[in-house]
């Protein structure tokens, strides 16, 4: 099949219009969130179709499929998905399960970011300090006071199991509260950043910034005289859009866009997906030094502005890399 309007037969008569269909295998939630009705219709008038993974039958008893968009949790699921990529070598899973899973442990997550040269590209990228607890909560004071941590900290589940406690987060102000957290767990250093946290989302090779507010500033006089564990409320939220509101510009102007487009190139690469997002900071009282905190896989698209478009270009490169074949 070819691109209609662009090849004939040799009988002068237009051929079919090209169809990409894509499979997807996504939690009752995502679907909801990610197939949005103006969505699902753009895609269609591209030609672009949505077919649902039954995931009680065998995957090579369905399809075919061009591409395949997954997001279920479970060894079970990855090695169907992993099986069906080799069997299947011209469909095009999006994304990888092994490389999917690097990214649901939240340490391994930012190893990627470590040691990331950006300088030269109007800015620089790190991560907060931070450390893995695996056992021995009563250990763990002593354990942080060896590895230099500074307080306030925040506590963060090791595993992203798609569970709602993987996504319990909190904010610890003394020592003593620390052994009252449940390992295993990641322990960060709080940066102060003014209450703004960028939700840069990665579509391929489109890039999308999104303002969210965060937790303010944490002062010594309050690390000094607040104890205890507080949860840290989600800002993946749209109503956490911090987009219209009327901010101050040093906190509020978005991360270089050179930066950026280097720093989701590295990610593609090192990590080996298409589809992420990445949670930033900018250091209160600079310009220029960001702290990744947080990559979610295949996050909330449908709170991102233009997603419809954004995600229907993307698969439509798809539908160019299959007419090309088709041709050669």
């Amino acid at each position: 099949m070819r691109l209609k309007g662009e090849n004939f037969d040799a009988e002068g008569e237009e051929e079919e219009e090209q169809k990409l269909v894509v499979g997807y295998a996504l939690t009752l939630k995502k679907k909801k969130s990610f197939l949005q009705p103006d969505f699902e219709r753009l895609a269609c008038k591209k030609g672009i179709s949505f077919v649902a993974i039954d995931v009680n039958r065998p995957l090579s008893e369905q399809g075919p499929f061009d591409i395949i968009l997954h997001k279920l949790l479970g060894k079970e699921w990855s090695d169907i998905i992993e099986d069906y990529r080799q069997t299947h070598p011209e469909v095009t899973i999006i994304d990888p399960p092994d490389a999917i899973q690097h990214v649901y442990n939240r340490h391994s997550m930012l190893q990627n970011v470590v040691n990331l040269n950006l300088s030269d590209f109007h800015g620089r990228v790190d991560v907060p300090r931070q450390m893995v607890i695996m056992k021995d909560p009563l250990s763990i004071p002593e354990e942080v006071a060896k590895a230099g941590l500074k307080l306030p900290l925040v506590a963060k589940p090791l595993l992203v199991d798609g569970s709602a406690k993987s996504h319990e987060l909190f904010l610890l102000y003394d020592w003593s509260s620390l052994s009252e957290l449940e390992p295993p767990l990641v322990l960060q250093e709080f940066v102060n950043h003014g209450g703004i946290l960028f939700k840069i989302y990665i579509i391929g090779d489109t890039i999308k910034v999104v303002r969210r507010f965060s937790l303010p500033n944490v002062t010594k006089c309050q690390v000094a005289k607040v104890p205890g564990i507080f949860p840290f409320p989600r800002v993946s939220s749209a109503a956490a859009s911090a987009d219209g509101a009327d901010l101050d510009p040093h906190i509020a102007e978005h991360p270089p866009l050179p930066l950026l487009e280097r720093l989701s190139k590295e990610l593609r690469q090192r990590l080996g997906l298409r589809l992420f997002n990445i949670d930033m900071i900018r250091e209160h009282g600079t310009r220029d030094i960001f702290y990744v905190i947080d990559i979610n896989y295949f996050p909330g698209y449908g709170k991102m502005p233009d997603y419809e478009v954004i995600f229907t270009d993307f698969l439509l490169t798809f539908m160019k890399s299959k007419y090309r074949k088709l041709v050669n």
